[in-house]
């Protein structure tokens, strides 16, 4: 398309100036152009050529010149058409606002009165239309322009012309389709020749649906499952999803949606009418459940059902693989969110929902009431929250059912599903990155603050043992531990420093070994059908074939399901026996993230609204203008960029998919990073405006996984992984003459977390030596001469204040603590402070994962959920899923 604008805009320059595209869709390129007789902007719409070689341009050209004669302040009109060198174009007015689809993707649901407001005037140009006998046959919210808050419809006629000249026949040619799966009705799905303006009644109640609910009414993995779910399924109820939507609205829209276009409105008018009358009840039927009918429908649906694939042949989507899950399930395999209510927001960073197992309950953590567990049972449209679960995380469910366990102030508990007091089982357990499983032998496996190993204690309390101890884990962590049947072993997450490197392992509880299983995987679960079902770090599940006695993969495994949100390395899903499934669902699978500053009492605001991303480290530049971040993630590539506050721009620093974990240098001109090798790491520097080439500063024999620089620019402090113990190291490197590494806090256990003090005098970081992560300091470079602690009974990632009078550290909680450090030729701590409650951000157990601006704030990484505000996450339910798994496993 890009060599054809040079010929467009010379044939066109009597007419129009060819300024920019605008966008690309299914149909037309569109490029903003100025009306240069008119003096006015317009878009001009290029009919993409494959689909004009079809339908023949003159024919298009003929048939939609019906557009220009609708004349309706609710409809987008035509201004022009015409052809150059065969390709075809439309011109029409350019609106400056968004698309509806912009507004949803933003705002998820709409309030009700504008939600009813856009509909009604829609309708109001879908009516116009209709008397005019012409039918849209797209309506959905991309054609939907908002304009001074007021709807405009775009594209009428567009698919009238190519249906007219025989493009619904022939658009197997050009790859694309007539109409969106998603507000497709069932005769438009099946293909029939002839649409009525009901057919765009059915659109329009699918757009309300969405407007209202936050997703159309049919939603599936495929274009095929979709157009499955809209000929053979009933809408799920709005009112179980938003309980303020009126009753007559629900009423309208569900007519507006009924299978068989003579039970809808007759007319666009009369669905308005509807909506804006308090009184209106539909006609009394009975309202049957999916794959269930009257008669009449069911002769009707299996019409659909023998056509439906007709159509979608005709349609390219593809071949029917729906048909074969729906022969290979028992029952039919059903999709639905899952709505918890106003007042609670799920977890979306570490492990939060747990199911029972027959999958009536779901037990989640919420993410803003304190951490406190709920229960949401089937049968009940709102959650509910058990008390004293606070600061609660990894839910899991004992085998019947009874129990919940979970992770709590550094314990491991349990409570009973209905409510009650909790019961500790164990103390020192690592929560969020750690967990337990609840075996079948009445036994738990957690994990300890350590991360270095597994412990066993009974359900009922008592002493624990050791479960498994390898050090040929090296610089990998234990977490997310899920059983095995029989109290064979359990599955758990082995990451190293990070997760930049990540996969399940399993553990044998007869033998007390362990053996890696699965590379790059975020988590895993046994199935009842003897297969493993793990979650890869890009979002995508899969089934493989398991040997329970040889503890191994022994076939090929097959993708059940996309777009599950993994976020810090964990994966939001849940499984019963009973064949129900939960998951939270994420673009791409992962989490995003915005930086906020956070002041001393909790208050957050984002850095820059309109700037998030897949962000895993955070350093701020001396003079606090400018943050260098770490972005993607270790599947899609991990890079360098710098931000310059509050709305400057985003600027790519590196390109090569291996740099992370930024630090500024003393006078902010360097950033420099650690670029993986290998077997080892450099630290390499490179000009934060990027205008020079890169330069080496540090290499060792091992992972590098943190740098701080000290203000006088003469060291490099490095935590390395020590791959023979698995503990972690902080080194010194100086920055010019003898390079060699300096120990500076080398041990046995896991040091991590180096901070220097402003001063250069004081090094603080975090040490398991007592048998938990605390806070200690040390004097540098000299740091054998003193040691003093100074979190007590629990403390980890240490953050000096600008002027070093403060040192700032995270308690076992997750809460910010303040130390005063009084001046003076020793170190000392003469006082606490506790700031506010950090567990909502992105908290990563092996790195600094915050940063301290020189106003005393606090700059962290928050889901893009929690920093705006909103409460509606995107979390499915899917009931009879083994349907899935057995059509997967068939194909």
């Amino acid at each position: 398309m890009n060599d054809l604008v040079p010929r467009l805009s010379a044939a066109l320059s009597d007419r129009y100036r060819i300024e920019r595209e605008l966008g690309a869709g299914g149909m037309a390129t569109v490029y903003l152009a100025q009306d240069l007789r008119h003096d006015r902007l317009v878009a001009v719409k290029v009919l993409r050529p494959e689909l004009a070689a079809v339908i023949g341009g003159e024919r298009f050209l003929a048939e939609i010149k019906t557009t220009a004669n609708l004349q309706h302040p609710h409809i987008l009109p035509l201004f022009d058409s015409g052809a150059v060198d065969g390709t075809v174009f439309y011109v029409m007015p350019y609106v400056e606002g968004e698309s509806l689809r912009d507004r949803l993707t933003r705002e998820k649901q709409l309030p009700i009165a504008d939600a009813i407001r856009i509909a009604t005037e829609v309708a109001g140009a879908l009516d116009y239309a209709h008397r005019h006998r012409v039918i849209h046959r797209d309506i959905k919210p991309e054609n939907i322009l908002l304009h001074d808050g007021q709807a405009l419809v775009a594209d009428f006629g567009i698919a009238l012309a190519v249906s007219s000249v025989g493009g619904g026949t022939r658009m197997t040619e050009t790859g694309m389709s007539l109409g969106t799966p998603h507000y497709m009705s069932p005769e438009q799905a099946m293909g029939e020749r002839e649409i009525t303006a009901r057919s765009d009644v059915y659109a329009l109640g699918c757009v309300l649906y969405e407007m209202l609910t936050g997703e159309p009414p049919f939603m599936g993995p495929t274009a095929q499952a979709i157009i499955a779910r809209v000929v053979t399924e009933e809408p799920r109820a709005l009112t179980l999803q938003r309980k303020t939507i009126p009753p007559h609205v629900e009423a309208a829209v569900l007519t507006a949606l009924e299978k068989l276009p003579a039970d809808r409105f007759a007319t666009a008018a009369e669905f308005a009418e509807a909506l804006a009358n308090p009184r209106y009840a539909p006609r009394t039927t009975t309202r049957l459940p999916a794959g269930a009918g009257a008669p009449g429908q069911t002769r009707w649906r299996r019409g659909v059902w023998l056509a439906a694939g007709v159509a979608l042949v005709s349609l390219a989507l593809g071949t029917w693989g729906w048909v074969r899950a729906r022969r290979a399930a028992r029952q039919p395999v059903a999709w639905q969110y899952i709505t918890l209510g106003d007042s609670v927001t799920l977890g979306a960073l570490y492990p939060s929902v747990a199911l029972s197992p027959d999958g009536s309950v779901l037990v989640f953590k919420d993410d803003v009431q304190n951490g406190l567990l709920w229960v949401k049972r089937r049968a009940e449209l709102n959650a509910s929250p058990i008390p004293g679960t606070e600061r609660a995380s990894n839910p899991v469910f004992s085998p019947d059912g009874e129990w919940v366990a979970y992770v709590a102030d550094g314990r491991l508990k349990k409570v009973r599903a209905g409510g009650g007091a909790s019961v500790t089982l164990a103390d020192s357990v690592a929560g969020q990155y750690g967990g337990a499983a609840w075996l079948d032998d009445g036994t738990l496996v957690y994990v300890p603050p350590s991360l270095s190993e597994l412990r066993r204690v009974s359900a009922a309390g008592g002493a624990s043992t050791v479960a498994l101890r390898d050090t040929s884990l090296g610089g990998l962590g234990i977490g997310m531990p899920t059983a095995l049947p029989g109290a064979r072993g359990v599955l758990f997450q082995g990451c190293s420093s990070g997760c930049v490197t990540m996969g399940v392992h399993v553990a044998d509880l007869r033998t007390g070994r362990q053996k890696t299983l699965l590379d790059g995987v975020a988590q895993a679960w046994y199935l009842p059908s003897g297969h493993l079902l793990y979650v890869r770090r890009d979002g995508v599940a899969l089934v493989a074939p398991f040997d329970l006695q040889r503890l191994e993969v022994n076939g090929a495994a097959v993708p059940v399901l996309e777009s599950v949100l993994v976020g810090a390395g964990f994966a939001q899903l849940a499984w019963s026996p009973a064949g129900t499934l939960v998951y939270l669902r994420g673009v791409g699978g992962s989490a995003e993230f915005t930086m906020v500053r956070v002041s001393r009492d909790g208050a957050l605001a984002p850095v820059d609204s309109s700037w998030y991303g897949q962000f895993n480290s955070v350093a701020l530049s001396p003079d606090g203008r400018h943050l260098a971040v770490g972005a993607g993630s270790s599947t899609g590539g991990l890079n360098i960029w710098v931000k310059r506050l509050d709305r400057g721009p985003f600027t790519r620093l590196t390109f090569g998919g291996r740099d992370r974990r930024p630090v500024w240098s003393p006078d902010g001109k360097v950033v420099a990073f650690i670029r993986d090798t290998a077997n080892s790491s450099l630290v390499i520097a490179r000009p934060a405006d990027g205008s020079g080439p890169d330069r080496r500063l540090a290499g060792i024999d091992q992972q590098i996984q943190e740098v701080d620089w000290s203000r006088d620019g003469r060291w490099l402090l490095l935590r390395t992984d020590n791959a023979s113990s698995g503990a972690g190291d902080i080194v010194g490197v100086r920055t010019s003459g003898d390079s060699t590494p300096v120990p500076l806090a080398a041990s046995s256990f896991t040091e991590l977390h180096p901070a220097l003090s402003p001063d250069g005098r004081w090094l603080a970081y975090t040490s398991n030596e007592s048998g938990s992560n605390e806070v200690y300091v040390r004097p540098f470079p000299n740091t054998g001469d003193g040691r003093w602690q100074v979190s007590n009974g629990g403390g980890t990632q240490p953050r000096w204040s600008d002027g070093g009078r403060e040192l700032y550290f995270l308690d076992f909680r997750a809460r910010l603590v303040e130390a005063q450090v009084p001046s003076g030729r020793g170190f000392s701590t003469d006082s606490f402070r506790l700031l506010f409650d950090a567990s909502g951000f992105l908290l990563d157990d092996f790195h600094q994962s915050y940063e301290v601006t020189r106003d005393g704030r606090f700059l962290f990484a928050s889901p893009r959920q929690r920093a705006e505000g909103s409460r509606k996450p995107l979390l499915v339910r899917v009931d009879h899923w083994w349907g899935v798994v057995r059509a997967a496993l068939a194909q």
